[in-house]
Formats: C-alpha cells, structure tokens, sequence
C-alpha cells in the first residue's frame, strides 16, 4: 500500500502553507480626545475695532449688469447704475454704447441717517437722470438685508431680474448685493458715502480713508574730482570752469576751479535727496563762465539713479571716469553728438544717515534709510480716532459756518489719512500699523 505523502507533513509546514492573515486590520472608529496644533500657540489679533465705537452702515455693491434690451434703432444705451435710499442718491458711472457693463462700485450710508425701508437699485441710461424713466431696477427691503462683520467671510454678489416701475419682468439682469456692516468693513476705505455724493469727480477721493506710504529717501552724494581734455571754444583765454549738477527740478553748482586750465580740478561734494524708485538721471554739465551771465557748456554726461552704488556702511566708494558729450555742428549745417573731454566721479547713494523730511521736533521715524526693511516688527500699533470739537470754521455752507476736517496719523514710513468726518457726527475710525518706529506723529 503507498502511503500519502502529505501524511508526513510537520504541523509546522502546514502552519506555513495556510491561508495568510488579513493585512487590512479592522479600522477603529471609536470617538478619541485630539490635540491639534491650532494658532501655534499666537494670540489671534482683535478684528472688531476695540478702541472705537462700531458705526453701522448699509453697503450695496454694483457689479455689472448683462443682456440689457437695445435702445432705438438697436442701439445699445450708456447705462449707469442709481442707488437711491430715501433722500439720499449715488450714482456710478456710465458707460459707453455697452448692454454687459461693469461698474464694480460700492455705495453706503450710516444707519443712522436711514429713513426708508427700501433701497432701489436702478439701472439708467445716461439721458434718464434726472427723470423717472429707467431700464430697470431692483429693490431690497431694509429688514431684510443681511449682516456681515469681520472676520465674516465677504457676502458675494449675485444676479437678480431687473423689474419696471409696476413690478414686472423686464430684459437683463444686475450682479449686486447688499449687506449691512460697520467701518471695519473692507469695503468702507473705497465706499461712495451717499450723505457725500454731492461730491463729484476726483473730489470723491478726498472724502476717503486711505493708508499712504512715505517714499523711501536716500541721500545723493555727488564728488566731484577733476575733469580732463576740455575742448573750450576760445583757445585764447584761460578756461574759469564750473559743474552744475541737476536731478529732477533741482540743481546744484559748485565753485570755480582754482586751475584754470583744460585740466581743471575740484574736489567738492554736492549733495541730492532721491527717492526710490530710482527713475530719474543725475545730469551733469562741465560749463565754462564766460562773462557774468553768459556760460559755454564744455560737456555732459547722464548718470542713471537705478546704476549708482548703494552705500550701507562706512566703506569707500570707488571713483570712475565719465565721458562728456556734446552736440557739434559738422559739414552740411548737421549736428553730431561727439566725445569733448571725462570727468572723475565718485557718486552714491547713501543710507547711513536719516532724510529729515519732517519739523525735528515731530519726526516719527529717525532711522537711517538702509536699515527701513531690515527692522522686524516688535508688535501691533492700534489706533483709534474718536471725535473733534472746538474746530474752527473754515468755510461758510447753506449760510453757517463749517468745516470739511480730517486726520492724518504719521507713524514711521505710513500716514493714514482717516475720511472726511461730517459736521454731525465724530470721526471714530480706526487703523492698525505693524510697530517699528519710535514715536506717533
């Protein structure tokens, strides 16, 4: 009888020749305690205004509008956008024989001054203002209108039918929305304040609040050495050389060289003040006095602000030779631009020293100008503009005196200027800086 062979297997290789076990263990969906690192650890910057009152305003926001029916003669109309609450009105700007315009406008009003329930939002053609004709509107009832407040997300805008003066369906759509928020709102700096609107043109601007940054200022410093191979127009006379140096409107001239001769030598700074970015030329003209108020230009030479060295430390700047040029006549009555003598140079932009452009006794920011981005902020400056009083008035409106005030916050290289306040009502705005200078103008 044969025997079977599996009869001599070991347990042990059976064992090994089983089925393998589940690599997929079953998964645990038990409720367990977690520790995410959320913030790291910060403390999360205040949002809502601390140090001011909060102000409630009613925003609308006119994005576009598309698919408006034609005009006569299937023209198209130059429809501009009126939002209209109660008394007070803003209208956007028209454009241009255009059914799909964009306007990208923000009106608000302080809540205060709301004395409707309702805010039209009317489409008009250019011709229309001033009567009750319209392409369409839409109306959004006050109770209704939504709240938002930072850190909110934004409210996005949204497409609505245009309706008539009746009620009914008409051609077209606008992209809009309406909200209500405070002065902490993003929209508020860029808003058309309706109690403003009688403001028009570019003086819209001025009734904003805005962040201004100072230019970053550099010290221009301009050695002038020694100047060779002068050609002077009368070979007869000893030449009574001078440089004049100018940048932009200003310029600078430096005293006559004691050498009077084709050679001349000077070794005299004349100093600038330059402003970044870097997009004017520093001209310089080698000019012979030839009487009290007559002078021949010898040569000149264009240095471009952006190709200057930039000197951070004490370390010397090298010296180079310039060419001069000058425009000669040549045969035919036609000028040509010809190589008339050099000029030795040593010129830099110096940060190691502070450009005073304020009174000494109120500057804010005393830091030499090549270390303005190297600072690190050391904190969060808020500050809160609250109210005036006693302001003297500076023009006379409807037979009383009053005065359009603002405030303007310097603090190193930014200034705030905070929106125009109304006579009624306190300026109780606010604005938040990163910390880096000494002192609050």
């Amino acid at each position: 009888m044969s025997q079977n062979p599996n009869q001599n297997q070991t347990p042990t290789q059976n064992q090994t020749q089983g089925p393998s076990p589940n690599p997929n263990p079953p998964q645990d969906f038990t409720v367990r305690e977690t520790s995410p690192n959320i913030g790291h650890g910060s403390i999360r910057v205040a949002t809502t205004l601390d140090l001011v009152e909060n102000m409630d305003f009613l925003y609308v926001r006119v994005v576009k509008a598309k698919d408006l029916p034609p005009k006569e003669a299937n023209t198209c109309y130059d429809p501009c956008v009126e939002v209209r609450l109660g008394n007070y009105n803003g209208v956007t700007k028209h454009a241009e024989n255009n059914s799909n315009p964009e306007w990208n406008q923000v009106f608000s009003l302080l809540r205060d001054r709301i004395q409707a329930s309702l805010v039209e939002v009317i489409v008009k053609d250019k011709e229309m203002m001033g009567r009750e004709d319209c392409i369409g509107k839409i109306v959004f009832e006050i109770r209704d209108v939504p709240r938002r407040v930072p850190p909110d997300s934004p409210l996005a805008s949204q497409w609505y039918r245009l309706e008539n003066r009746g009620g009914g369906r008409v051609r077209g759509e606008l992209m809009a929305a309406v909200w209500m928020g405070t002065q902490a709102d993003e929209a508020f700096p860029d808003a058309w304040h309706l109690d403003s609107a009688g403001v028009e043109g570019d003086g819209v601007t001025n009734i904003r609040s805005k962040v201004y940054l100072s230019p970053k200022l550099w010290y221009l410093r301009v050695n002038v050495i020694e100047a060779k191979e002068l050609e002077p127009s009368d070979k007869n006379r000893p030449p009574d050389v001078f440089v004049k140096a100018s940048l932009g409107n200003f310029v600078m001239k430096s005293k006559n060289s004691q050498v009077k001769s084709v050679n001349p030598m000077w070794n005299e700074d004349l100093m600038f003040v330059a402003a970044e970015p870097f997009e004017e030329q520093l001209v310089l003209s080698v000019e012979d006095k030839l009487a009290p108020n007559k002078d021949e230009v010898l040569g000149r030479c264009r240095i471009p602000l952006k190709n200057v060295e930039k000197r951070l430390e004490c370390g010397e700047v090298n010296c180079k030779w310039y060419t001069l040029e000058k425009y000669v006549e040549v045969e035919g009555g036609q000028k040509e631009l010809k190589v008339v003598g050099r000029i030795h140079l040593r010129v830099c932009l110096d940060g190691g020293y502070h450009v005073l452009d304020e009174l000494t006794q109120y500057s804010s920011d005393l830091r030499a100008t090549g270390n303005h981005s190297c600072t690190p902020s050391i904190g969060v400056l808020e500050l809160g503009i609250l109210s005036a009083e006693g302001l003297s008035e500076m023009k006379k409106k409807d037979g009383r005196g009053t005065t359009d005030a603002y405030c303007v916050a310097k603090y190193g290289q930014k200034h705030p200027r905070f929106r125009t306040g109304m006579p009624s009502y306190p300026f109780n705005f606010f604005r938040r800086l990163p910390a880096k200078a000494d002192s609050l103008l």
